[in-house]
């Protein structure tokens, strides 16, 4: 259980679905990984939420389990971080227990705070298409203001409101801080214009905003803190052990991914997915988040573009329609349900023979950012079977990638390659097509978990065995193989990435009406299932 002589680091990610923890050495090479998993629920239509406490216990864990597999004592690790989801809000009392649930990431509760935030001309909104853009009922704002609104009680009872990295930092630590990458990117955040927006959140109603935002909002990287007596006990780790400022999932697994430069944009596929890439001049426009002052790396900015509900439609499909031999035959093989598919599509020709998906069942982040926004589709026939289905929900993910690209070009910011990571690389055919919709190459990396390994990333930045996030991912991220588009395949894919640009737009009233009336029959329907009160006589035996 030692490795003597070596340094060791800890990445740690708290995804959607689970918490991950991995012990990687200097260079980046991984020795140990392990996850552990915690429930979402979904109280009503459109919402999400976590308990903490199930964080808190997966993380202790995953982080025993990963420091088992690599053989290694708790004194070999000599730094750790902490990704999370983002924007994934946490309100915490004076003692630091959370008051409430965390309102995840992907929850939409808040979208006609969002509608009412989007009316504001405020400079800060420029990150939001330009200034002309709606502001996303996942941001920070809209939940502040969804909680003052719904719950005031909370909102008042609330020292802080924290985003999930930096819950996890104060657990670690004790010390309350937000980190600039989701302070930016999920609460206008602006150092060139004074940190904190304080005048636009109260001009758009969250007053005392100021009082329940960490006031210290560190670079990725930066050393917060040395891990408390508690939470090493809690781990298996050693206290006083450097824990480095983590952020949002999605941009720390673009450190992971060496995409710490302009001209490159990373994808971090899964559940959702999430492009950004950096750029060294401040720009706007419509259809993306962005540019964010130092979002990722001091002095440069960010862009951002994202879809909801990529392989979240994936596995809604192979939940609910797979048949019955489909399963059966993968488990005679030994391969996954997936790879199932994917055989039995691979002779579909592009376009699944005029059949187009939107995938925004849980609503479109970039280029609509509309919380509304549900599934589409569209030009079916008797001759489609469900594996045309199948084969245009993938192609649907992919024509929202190239979408959102078309939108970022449009602006100025130009992509030349991808370097992709997550869920969607297991596949060599569905990235493949990504990369034929798309029309640019698409890179590899040795370790395919980026967000775990830019979290070690960071972590090695906070213990000061590098000087920056530049020379860290130089010595730790190794790229392994780039594959090319087929040029006739992408100008087959133009056409049918025209047809999917034009189908929300032309259907986007019809689907507001419908999700209004949706939202009054299930309020008329709560209404009705809510108990009868009784209004009699106190009795004098009555507490």
């Amino acid at each position: 259980m030692t490795r003597a002589g070596v340094d060791l680091l800890l990445g740690v990610d708290f995804g959607t679905e689970g918490c991950r923890a991995a012990v990687f050495t200097p260079d980046g090479r991984c020795l140990g990984t392990a996850a552990t998993g915690y429930a979402l629920s979904h109280p009503r239509p459109g919402w999400a939420e976590q308990d903490p406490d199930e964080w808190w216990s997966a993380l202790g864990a995953s982080v025993r389990e990963a420091l088992q597999r690599a053989e290694v004592a708790a004194e070999a690790i000599v730094g750790m971080s902490v990704d999370a989801t983002t924007c994934t809000v946490v309100a915490l009392d004076e003692s630091g227990r959370h008051l409430r649930p965390a309102i995840m990431w992907m929850d939409v509760r808040a979208s006609d705070q969002a509608r009412r935030i989007g009316e504001s001309e405020h400079p800060a909104r420029k990150v939001n298409g330009g200034g002309a853009g709606p502001v996303s009922a996942e941001w920070l704002p809209a939940k502040l203001l969804w909680l003052k609104e719904s719950e005031p009680d909370t909102y008042a009872s609330a020292a802080w409101v924290l985003d999930a990295p930096d819950w996890a930092t104060y657990r670690l630590t004790g010390r309350v801080t937000a980190n600039v990458n989701t302070a930016a990117v999920r609460g206008y955040h602006d150092r060139n214009h004074g940190g904190w927006p304080i005048t636009f959140y109260e001009e758009v109603g969250i007053e005392g905003a100021a009082d329940k935002l960490a006031p210290d909002v560190l670079d990725l990287g930066s050393c917060v803190g040395e891990l408390s007596k508690e939470a090493a006990e809690h781990l298996g780790l050693k206290a006083g052990t450097p824990v480095a400022q983590g952020g949002g999932d999605a941009w720390v697994g673009q450190v992971g991914l060496g995409v710490v430069t302009p001209g490159r944009m990373a994808l971090i596929t899964g559940s959702s997915h999430v492009m950004s890439g950096q750029i060294c001049e401040e720009v706007h426009g419509e259809g993306f988040f962005g540019a964010y002052t130092d979002a990722v790396i001091p002095g440069q900015y960010t862009v951002e573009g994202g879809q909801v509900s990529t392989g979240s439609v994936l596995k809604w499909f192979k939940d609910h329609f797979c048949r019955d031999e489909t399963r059966a035959e993968a488990e005679r093989r030994g391969i996954s349900a997936y790879d199932v598919l994917n055989e039995r599509i691979a002779e579909i020709p592009p376009g699944a023979e005029g059949l187009i998906v939107c995938e925004y069942w849980q609503g479109n982040r970039t280029p609509y950012t509309d919380p509304l926004a549900r599934g589409i589709v569209w030009g079916l026939s008797l001759h489609h079977t469900p594996e045309h289905v199948y084969r245009a929900i993938q192609e649907g993910v992919c024509y929202g990638t190239a979408h959102n690209l078309r939108a970022m070009s449009a602006a100025g910011f130009q992509v030349s390659e991808i370097v992709a990571a997550g869920g969607f690389t297991n596949s060599e055919q569905l990235m493949q097509m990504q990369c034929d919709v798309a029309g640019v190459p698409i890179t590899f990396c040795e370790v395919s978990e980026a967000v775990v390994l830019g979290s070690a990333v960071l972590a090695a930045v906070g213990a000061g065995l590098y000087d920056d996030i530049g020379a860290a991912t130089e010595a730790m991220v190794h790229e392994t193989r780039t594959i090319e588009p087929d040029h006739e395949t992408h100008e087959q894919y133009a056409s049918f990435v025209d047809a999917y640009a034009d189908t929300f737009p032309a259907m986007r009233p019809l689907m507001h009406e419908m999700s209004q009336r949706i939202a009054e029959q299930g309020a008329a329907t709560r209404a009705a299932a809510a108990p009868t009160t009784i209004h009699d006589e106190p009795s004098e035996d009555r507490a």
